[in-house]
């Protein structure tokens, strides 16, 4: 069954201030010599980039340093061939590589009250996840991954999200592709370590 709305990623905002000063390396009889607060105080990405934008395989890690907040994150978005509208989109932030979390944007017409299940490739995961909201975009699901399930994700090559139509309480699944997903979470880990 194929759904044909539009759909948008909610944006998970997470802000990393760094707020202590740096250093020069201190050598015998050297004196400390201490950056300006203001240059301490800002984040910073490769190349001095205020944003930036990678692609890992079926993945894209988006950074973007506003003022003395960092916010990266990795997402996944399908998209209809046809229309150009998107059909589903996941984003999530990691500090440290080993767990995540985010919000998964499905289409209107499933059944809420029955939440969703996960699966990586073949493996249920324990329990449902249920809807948080509904808005003008689309349905969103929070998410959490973490330290035992992140390396489930890493290592297999589809995760897939069970749900139920509203109108015929028939089961219907879509599948995200997990083709640069440990890349992806590596670098935006990496990308997010102050």
């Amino acid at each position: 069954m194929k759904i044909r709305y539009k759909f948008a990623i909610a944006m998970l905002a997470v802000a990393s201030i760094v707020g202590l000063p740096a250093f020069a390396a201190q050598n015998k009889g050297d004196k400390v010599a201490a950056q300006p607060a203001d240059a301490a105080a800002k984040p910073q990405l490769p190349g001095g980039a205020s944003a930036l934008s990678e692609t890992h395989g079926d993945w894209t890690v988006n950074c973007q340093v506003t003022g003395t907040n960092k916010v990266c994150s990795l997402s996944h978005q399908q998209f209809n061939k046809q229309s150009g509208q998107r059909l589903l989109a996941i984003e999530l932030t990691t500090k440290t590589g080993q767990d995540a979390a985010g919000t998964l944007a499905l289409p209107f017409g499933l059944a809420l009250a029955n939440g969703v299940a996960l699966e990586i490739d073949d493996k249920k995961l324990d329990g449902a996840l249920q809807f948080n909201t509904c808005q003008a975009v689309g349905c969103l699901v929070p998410v959490t991954f973490d330290a035992d399930t992140t390396p489930l994700l890493q290592n297999a090559t589809m995760l897939k999200i069970n749900a139920t139509a509203a109108d015929t309480l028939q089961p219907i699944s879509f599948t995200i592709s997990l083709n640069g997903f440990g890349s992806a979470l590596a670098r935006t880990a990496d990308l997010s370590a102050d």
